[in-house]
Parts: structure tokens; C-alpha cells; sequence
């Protein structure tokens, strides 16, 4: 495996493959990233991971600074799942003037949910995939449907922009007792990690009742208040946790049919750390 910082060496390390697939993480990788890699590999000859940490995806509140670089593990992990080369430029080398062409995705399905709790979150997202796609040039990119709406937002930036790049989205890679795996769970202390578990545990059971409401008798905003309130009796403070239609991320009609159609998302802070997670329904 290659580990390549600039983009002259990156261009050098391109292989003559029939595809070319691109991994963009953060790094302090978990299983859930190595999950990734394993896709990729089945999409293309050549695996490309690039690990990044954006500053333009932080707001100055977050935890930008103490964000876990842990790039010698990391690398040591790719190598291990089969990962042909590693794309880690310093931030010089991705912003070498500073970037003020930005990516501003659809604001319908942008200004919605993680966006009322991370103004700018998504913009900085787009900027960084666009300019990695760009500097990879992959036939393929593989994301984790646990980040389910930036998920969306970069198959619609994709899409729209007639890139020729295929989003492949890999299901939420989950811990024994049902947690889905975080780069963050890594802050949580032994009492809020035994407690973690709780907000799947939510989401599972407001997925089985719309599985077995008869039909025109679901109440979803009951549904997502006892949610709520449960959470918050467990001194959870949630930011959002409901039922979305899958393809643009809005509230299903009264008269649609949502059973195979829908997701409910949740996101909640459990002490310091905010989770968030999704089950499709």
C-alpha cells in the first residue's frame, strides 16, 4: 500500500484500472471504515482512501481541534483490509489559498434536520468531496449510510453535476449490542457508552410500530414525542428524531404509502457527545 500527502504524488500512484474507487474518511478509523474498503474493493481494482479532517465542516464550537489524528493506526488498518493507496495531504495541501469557491448543496434537502444543529455543516462537506473527487477522480465513491442525509446530499451534488462518479452507499456497521459505530463513540465514558444503545433501541421501536399500525392509524408525532421523552427521562438531550421519506428526506403525505419508503433519523447528545443514527423502515 502507498501512503501519498500531495496531489503530484497521488497523480503518479493512479493505476491503468478499469475502475478507480475512492474512499473519503476522516480517519481515527473504526470498523465501519474497514467496512468501506471492503465494498470498494468489490467495485474496483484500484482502492483509494484519502483521510482528511475539514475544517470547513466544523463549526467553531466543535471539536475541530481534538478531533482523534491517528494516522499510523489507520494506515496500518487499511493496509491490513487491502487498501491500495492512502490520500493524506495537510490542509495546505488541499487549501493552499483559502477556499472561498464553495459547494452550496440543495437547500431543500440541505436546510433540513442536521442543518438546524450544524449551520454550514453540509457546504463544507460538498466542497471536500467535490475537490476529492476531483483530485481522485474515482469511478466509484463509497459512503456509510449512518451519515444518512450527507449520503443523499452527495448522490443529488453527483447527479446534478454530471460527475462521473458512482455513489455507492454502505448500510451502518453496528457494535454487538446494536450501537452504530462512531469515530466519536470514542469520547463517551463507560456509563454513557452502556447507555448509548438506547437511541437504536428507539429508533427500532418506532420502526416496528409503523411496520404494524393498521392502516391510516399511525400517529407519528406521538410516536416521535414518546421517543423523545424517553431519551430525555435518561438525560438525553435530543435534537431531532423522526419519520422522513428516503429520496428527498420530507415528511410522508397522510395517504402515501411509507412502509419500504422511509427512514427515521435521530440525532441527541449523551453528555458531551452527540450520536446520531437512522434504521430505514
Amino acid at each position: 500500500m502507498k501512503i501519498v500527502h500531495t496531489l503530484k504524488e497521488l497523480r503518479q500512484a493512479f493505476e491503468p484500472v478499469q475502475a478507480r474507487v475512492l474512499v473519503p474518511t476522516m480517519g481515527n478509523l473504526h470498523e465501519g471504515h474497514l467496512r468501506l474498503i471492503d465494498t470498494a474493493r468489490r467495485h474496483g481494482q484500484q482502492v483509494v482512501a484519502s483521510i482528511f479532517v475539514n475544517r470547513l465542516q466544523f463549526a467553531p464550537n466543535e471539536d475541530f481541534d481534538r478531533y482523534p489524528r491517528t494516522l499510523e493506526r489507520d494506515c496500518e488498518l487499511l493496509a491490513g483490509r487491502g487498501c491500495d493507496l492512502v490520500f493524506a495531504p495537510t490542509e495546505g495541501e488541499l487549501y493552499p489559498l483559502p477556499q472561498s469557491y464553495k459547494v452550496h448543496p440543495d437547500p431543500v434537502l440541505a436546510n433540513i434536520l442536521e442543518a438546524h444543529f450544524r449551520p454550514g455543516f453540509f457546504t463544507g462537506v460538498c466542497t471536500v468531496v467535490m475537490k476529492l473527487l476531483g483530485c481522485v477522480q474515482p469511478d466509484v465513491a463509497v459512503f456509510g449510510q449512518k451519515d444518512y442525509q450527507q449520503w443523499r446530499i452527495i448522490e443529488r451534488m453527483v447527479h446534478q453535476f454530471a460527475l462521473p462518479t458512482r455513489i455507492v452507499g454502505e448500510p451502518t456497521c453496528r457494535a454487538d449490542d446494536g450501537l452504530a459505530l462512531s469515530s466519536r463513540n470514542g469520547y463517551l465514558s463507560p456509563p454513557e457508552r452502556a447507555q448509548a444503545i438506547e437511541l437504536y433501541a428507539q429508533l427500532r421501536a418506532i420502526a416496528q410500530a409503523v411496520q404494524t399500525a393498521p392502516a391510516g392509524r399511525l400517529d407519528m408525532q406521538a410516536l416521535e414525542h414518546k421517543a423523545t421523552m424517553a431519551l430525555q427521562t435518561n438525560g438525553w438531550q435530543v435534537d431531532y428524531i423522526t419519520l422522513r421519506r428516503r429520496m428527498d428526506l420530507l415528511p410522508p403525505t397522510p395517504d402515501e404509502s411509507i412502509l419500504g419508503q422511509s427512514v427515521v433519523l435521530a440525532a441527541a447528545r449523551l453528555g458531551a457527545t452527540r450520536l446520531i443514527d437512522n434504521l430505514e423502515v
